[in-house]
């Protein structure tokens, strides 16, 4: 079975992304072993300089890459990254398991995003929109989209 490792820096609190995070989860398990771990995120001012960021960006890859599953398919979440449509990504999806990777992981940024160092790691950079969310709600439009994915990919009706 195909596993899927959502890792997210900054721990979810809100109870309503919580309770969207956790039905996407359960619809996802029917199709994939699924996980979501959390990396701490660095507190930053909002006078903090470039250099500070980079600093606190550093310091949450060095905590992200220990994360990441050997010989796993890395998909970084990034403004730079390509926009996809639901039916692109489910194709994708379904090409990284047929290239034979049994292991996917996607990485979702804290307020900052990752750093290059992180993202050098990504096979594909993946951008949600040319708009910008909240990394938290970015999470659950994650999941929703590995969920209408596999529904793609197995022909159900929830993707219309």
């Amino acid at each position: 079975m195909l596993k899927i490792n959502v890792l997210c820096v900054g721990k979810l609190k809100e109870k309503f992304y919580l309770s969207a995070c956790e039905e996407y989860l359960k619809r996802i398990g029917a199709y994939a072993s699924i996980s979501v771990g959390e990396i701490p995120e660095i507190p930053m001012t909002d006078t903090a300089s470039r250099a500070q960021i980079e600093q606190s960006l550093a310091r949450e890859a060095e905590q992200v890459l220990k994360k990441i599953p050997k010989g796993a398919y890395v998909i970084p979440l990034c403004i730079e990254g390509e926009l996809m449509s639901s039916e692109q990504l489910a194709k994708k999806l379904g090409e990284i398991q047929v290239q034979g990777s049994s292991c996917i992981c996607f990485l979702i940024g804290g307020s900052n995003g990752l750093s290059e160092e992180v993202k050098r790691q990504g096979g594909l950079r993946l951008s949600m929109s040319k708009m910008t969310f909240p990394h938290h709600l970015a999470r659950v439009m994650l999941l929703e989209q590995i969920y209408r994915a596999f529904q793609i990919l197995n022909g159900g009706n929830y993707h219309k």
